[in-house]
């Protein structure tokens, strides 16, 4: 019996052979670009990379970890001299005592973050942030009981954004010196907070509303390199003699 001849339109080279044959082109055309970038990283993304984290001896550091280190920088900036403000102008006890307390954690965290910023290569600004020096012209400004209320009032909000900040760093950061920097800044923003809550003038409806707003970003000031930071330290010659730490908040009559 003799073989059959092949039935024309058959084969690869019938319709459905081309339409399957162009199909796996198409598979081959879409797979040959992934695999021949399998593996490699694009070199802008490795750049943004490395820019945001770095090697240290002491531990990987993080662009949070930098933003850390320039905000606890800042805080003792402006926080330094409304704590002499308050030992001054304060009309309490209790606010005058507060402002001992910000002007004594500001000078012994302030020499910290400045070691932390030398060893790490950290730049430094020197001066407050715009929103900072608006509070300081705010309270300089203020008399009587409406600065004891302003004073409580900022300063317990700025405490209070800072405060959330040390706990995110301190749970991630992979840098030691970071680490005993968030321990010491929290230790003192935690004292800071009691305290400025003792004066009795914190209005914590308004606090609670306040940080619940989104935070508008306040760009940094210039910044120099750590061994050229000034040292935050109280204004030579103060003759301000201090109540004692155990002074209590005015009655409940005179707060917000």
């Amino acid at each position: 019996m003799r073989p059959r001849p092949p039935i024309k339109g058959r084969g690869i080279f019938s319709g459905t052979g081309l339409i399957v044959a162009g199909l796996a082109a198409t598979v081959v055309a879409l797979l040959v670009p992934l695999w021949s970038y399998a593996g490699r990283q694009d070199p802008a993304s490795a750049n943004v990379l490395s820019a945001a984290t770095v090697t240290t001896p002491y531990g990987p550091l993080s662009a949070q970890d930098r933003d850390f280190v320039t905000k606890v920088r800042l805080a003792g900036l402006w926080e330094l001299p409304a704590g002499e403000l308050a030992q001054h102008k304060g009309t309490t006890p209790a606010v005058r005592t507060a402002g001992r307390h910000l002007v004594d954690g500001h000078t012994s965290l302030d020499a910290h973050v400045r070691t932390v910023a030398t060893q790490l290569g950290v730049a430094l600004p020197n001066e407050p942030n715009v929103q900072q020096k608006q509070w300081l012209a705010t309270l300089d400004s203020a008399h009587g009981q409406d600065f004891d209320r302003q004073f409580a009032g900022l300063l317990r909000f700025a405490h209070g954004r800072v405060f959330s900040l040390v706990a995110q760093v301190r749970a991630g950061t992979q840098n030691s010196l970071v680490r005993d920097l968030a321990d010491d800044a929290n230790t003192t923003v935690l004292d800071h907070i009691r305290i400025l809550e003792a004066t009795g003038y914190v209005d914590f409806s308004a606090l609670a509303r306040d940080l619940a707003a989104p935070a508008s970003p306040v760009p940094t000031p210039p910044e120099a390199d750590p061994g050229a930071a000034v040292p935050v330290t109280p204004s030579p010659g103060g003759t301000y003699a201090l109540p004692p730490a155990t002074a209590g908040p005015p009655p409940a009559t005179s707060g917000p």
